[in-house]
């Protein structure tokens, strides 16, 4: 199936000249999503007993997913930095939530920087910094960590003064494994079996098992890699352990960015790429959503998505989200 066959499948209803109310957004314009016309966005807004258009606050917060819908590897999406832009100069607050564990907030707001994008560190919320909230909230008694991940997780624990062994010393080690509070995994781009096999040990041991996320993949611009989920489904399988997850879908993320800017879910979206982490996410929230079709989503598997995994709207890329936020931000 084809972009235009897809699309056309999404379709909620025929395309008006009058205002027309989609999801809870009221347009005068027939092609307020670039690209597609308006009737082609999701609106499945009853489905998670959302109340009508009119109920709401005005839009204050949009929280961002980055992988897929600001860059792919190290390539802006066209039309990010531009979405960005408007939204502030619209007065709308920004923020931006990842599952990407491997990289610190300092460098996250570096690597926006380069693409034009304005972002502060403090406007950031990674899965291992939502992951450490949620350990000085629930379990402060956590202490000693093996670290299954990048260089960029390892120095946001040690930062926040955990005593942190990272997989790759303790892989290498020839003395016996030391006791552990927790295992933390996030995206280890260097998993392989010792490494699966000392986590594992780890966890039988009774280290408590803690997921970053559980992203089965991500966007490159060379195609998609495998995430930290498969990571975590491997340290399940072998420890016969489930873990805790912190990242999205789980509401913690969200939460967390809600109540440090003061806003209440009514008043926010989130824009992301990934039905089971962005979407669902947000739809556990209760906040809106719209997914774009520049990650790990194509439009032929948007028109199959139900239930928390289903958006609110689809749209193309960045420049069509806009497209549709500007109708809804018009006086």
């Amino acid at each position: 199936m084809d972009l235009a066959a897809a699309m056309a499948r999404l379709r909620s209803g025929p395309m008006r000249a009058e205002p027309t109310r989609v999801g809870g957004i009221i347009s005068s314009r027939p092609n307020a999503l670039k690209g597609f016309p308006l009737s082609s966005t999701v609106s499945p807004m009853s489905d998670h007993g959302d109340p009508p258009s009119t109920a709401r606050p005005p839009l204050r917060l949009v929280i961002l997913d980055m992988d897929g819908v600001l860059y792919r590897g190290d390539r802006a999406i066209p039309g990010a930095a531009n979405l960005v832009g408007l939204l502030h100069e619209a007065g709308v607050a920004v923020r931006y939530a990842t599952n990407n564990s491997m990289f610190t907030r300092d460098q996250y707001a570096e690597r926006l920087a380069a693409m034009d994008i304005p972002a502060a560190a403090n406007e950031i919320v990674t899965s291992t910094s939502a992951t450490i909230e949620h350990l000085r909230r629930h379990q402060p008694d956590v202490r000693a960590v093996l670290a299954v991940g990048a260089a960029g997780m390892v120095t946001e624990l040690d930062a926040a003064g955990y005593s942190v062994v990272p997989i790759a010393a303790a892989a290498s080690a020839a003395a016996d494994a030391q006791p552990f509070d927790a295992v933390l995994v996030g995206l280890d781009p260097d998993f392989d079996e010792g490494r699966l096999a000392v986590a594992a040990a780890a966890v039988r041991a009774g280290a408590r098992f803690v997921a970053t996320n559980a992203d089965a993949r991500y966007p490159t611009p060379s195609g998609f890699r495998p995430g930290a989920g498969a990571m975590v489904a491997a340290i399940a399988e072998a420890s016969g352990v489930a873990p805790l997850v912190i990242g999205k879908p789980e509401p913690a993320m969200f939460a967390a960015i809600l109540e440090a800017a003061g806003v209440e879910p009514a008043a926010a979206l989130v824009i992301g790429d990934n039905p089971d982490s962005d979407i669902a996410g947000a739809h556990r929230s209760g906040i809106r959503s719209v997914l774009v079709l520049t990650g790990v989503t194509d439009a032929d598997q948007a028109v199959g998505l139900t239930g928390d995994r289903r958006p609110d709207h689809v749209v193309a890329d960045p420049a069509a989200a806009w497209d549709l936020l500007e109708g809804w931000l018009a006086p």
